[in-house]
């Protein structure tokens, strides 16, 4: 589904990303581990080409997607839901939803279900979004990415700060997404959390895909842990 093979990518003349590779497959959740710094956020940024790629190249379902501007990414179904949410805080629930169904051309339809997902949302199409909760504010997150009937979906720590109820909401969301067919790429720092949903675990250490194993693998050496993430 999303390849990406020997990827560099800098900020300026800072080198982050030194020939990463990974592949997701559609119906697999992909998670990426690994201390703060190593470089998990930048290769989400470098796939939707918020961060230019200097070197290597990205594919979609096998068309070449390397060094697209950044609007056209979403055009071709891979839904990002970054650290932070970055919502459009003045605009309403409605109004981030309608941005979301734009990008791709979809209608009524698609909102109607992505609201049946996230029945509180419903409830608070007309307030800002600025003034919602944390958690609700990371349901509008997904939710609006979504919109997109994404092929492809990054999360970038959807689970920080998080309630007990919110955190398993959106872990039941990743999981129903994934049995629907969607390829999912997931940043996140619960170890449970990842053993928990990862069909594979990537460790990136410092800009490099260090190594990928299953689940049972972390489960079966604890070290792993230790060596690429410190926990």
């Amino acid at each position: 589904m999303l390849e990406l093979h020997d990827i560099n990518a800098a900020y300026g003349k800072v080198q982050v990303l030194h020939g990463l590779s990974l592949n997701v497959a559609a119906g697999e959740i992909l998670c990426l581990l690994g201390r703060n710094g190593a470089g998990k956020s930048t290769t989400m940024k470098a796939i939707m080409g918020l961060v230019p790629i200097s070197a290597g190249s990205m594919q979609l379902e096998g068309h070449e997607i390397t060094g697209l501007p950044a609007y056209r990414v979403p055009r071709l179904g891979i839904g990002y839901i970054p650290q932070g949410r970055r919502l459009f805080a003045e605009m309403t629930v409605a109004e981030n939803l309608q941005i979301g169904l734009m990008t791709r051309s979809k209608g009524a339809g698609v909102r109607e279900r992505v609201l049946d997902m996230f029945p509180r949302l419903r409830e608070r199409l007309h307030q800002r979004a600025e003034t919602l909760s944390g958690g609700e504010q990371q349901m509008l997150a997904t939710a609006r990415a979504l919109c997109l009937e994404p092929k492809v979906l990054l999360l970038d720590e959807p689970t920080e700060g998080l309630q007990p109820s919110m955190i398993s909401l959106i872990r039941d969301v990743v999981v129903t997404l994934k049995e629907a067919g969607v390829a999912i790429i997931l940043v996140e720092q619960r170890v449970d959390a990842v053993l928990e949903v990862a069909d594979r675990i990537v460790f990136v250490e410092n800009g490099r895909d260090a190594m990928t194993v299953t689940p049972d693998d972390v489960r079966a050496d604890k070290g792993l842990l230790q060596r690429f993430v410190g926990v």
